[in-house]
C-alpha cells in the first residue's frame, strides 16, 4: 500500500464521517411511497459503518504488511529495501491515527501515533535482536511490546467507554504475538508455518478494525 493510498483512505473516512445529517423529512415514522424512511435512515447507517470497517481494515493491514516487509529485508540484510519499508510503516502510522481526528481531535491522534510508534519500536528490537541472537534483548522487546499493548489499550478505553480495557489488551497481545511467531518463523525459514501466521494476522487486523469502528459508532451514532 503507498503511502498516497494510505492518506486518500484516511481523508475518505474522514469525509464520510463528516458528511452531512439526513435531511429534516427523514425522521423515524416519516413515510415515502409507502415504506418508512427509518428503514431507508437504518440502510444509510448500516453502509457508513460497513464503509468505515473496510478503510480500517485497510489501514491495519497496511500496518502489518509493510511490518512484514521490514522483517523480510533485515533478515536478508537488504538496508535499502529495509529503511523504504519503515518509512511506510511510519506513513500508515500515521493515517492510522489521522483516521481518529475526525473523533478525538489532534490530541487523540498524536497520541495514537505515539503508541503506534513504541509499538513498531518494540518489533524492531526483537527483530534485531533475532538477528544478533541476543536473547536478553529478546526478552527486552518482548517486555515493550506487552507493556506497550497495555498502554494502547488503556488509551482506547479511556476515549471510548465501548472498548474495555482487557479487551482491547488481549486484542493487542495477541497481535504483537503474531509479529514476535512471525520474526521466528522467517528467521528459521519455516516458511509454512509463517504463512498460518500470515493468515491468522491479516484476520486479526479485520477483528481489531471492527471493533474499532463498531465502538466509533455507538459512541458517535451522530457521524454513521
Amino acid at each position: 500500500m503507498s503511502h498516497i493510498f494510505s492518506t486518500a483512505l484516511c481523508l475518505t473516512l474522514g469525509g464520510m464521517l463528516a458528511a452531512a445529517p439526513l435531511p429534516a423529512a427523514a425522521h423515524p415514522g416519516h413515510q415515502h411511497n409507502g415504506v418508512t424512511l427509518i428503514a431507508a435512515k437504518s440502510a444509510v447507517d448500516s453502509a457508513k459503518l460497513t464503509a468505515t470497517k473496510m478503510a480500517l481494515r485497510d489501514l491495519w493491514f497496511g500496518h502489518v504488511f509493510w511490518v512484514r516487509n521490514v522483517v523480510a529485508a533485515g533478515l536478508a540484510g537488504n538496508a535499502a529495501e529495509e529503511a523504504a519499508a519503515e518509512q511506510q510503516v511510519v506513513a500508515n502510522a500515521k493515517a492510522i491515527a489521522a483516521a481518529i481526528e475526525p473523533f478525538y481531535g489532534v490530541a487523540g491522534r498524536d497520541g495514537l501515533f505515539k503508541l503506534l510508534a513504541g509499538h513498531y519500536g518494540a518489533i524492531k528490537g526483537y527483530l534485531n535482536a533475532t538477528i544478533a541472537k541476543n536473547a536478553t534483548a529478546q526478552s527486552a522487546a518482548i517486555t515493550d511490546l506487552m507493556n506497550n499493548a497495555e498502554q494502547i489499550a488503556v488509551f482506547l478505553s479511556h476515549a471510548n467507554p465501548n472498548i474495555p480495557k482487557d479487551a482491547a489488551f488481549g486484542l493487542f497481545q495477541a497481535h504483537a504475538g503474531h509479529h514476535i511467531s512471525q520474526i521466528q518463523q522467517l528467521m528459521a525459514k519455516d516458511y509454512a508455518g509463517e504463512a498460518e501466521t500470515w493468515a491468522a494476522m491479516t484476520q486479526h487486523m479485520n477483528m481489531i478494525s471492527d471493533v474499532l469502528a463498531d465502538a466509533l459508532a455507538k459512541q458517535f451514532p451522530k457521524k454513521f
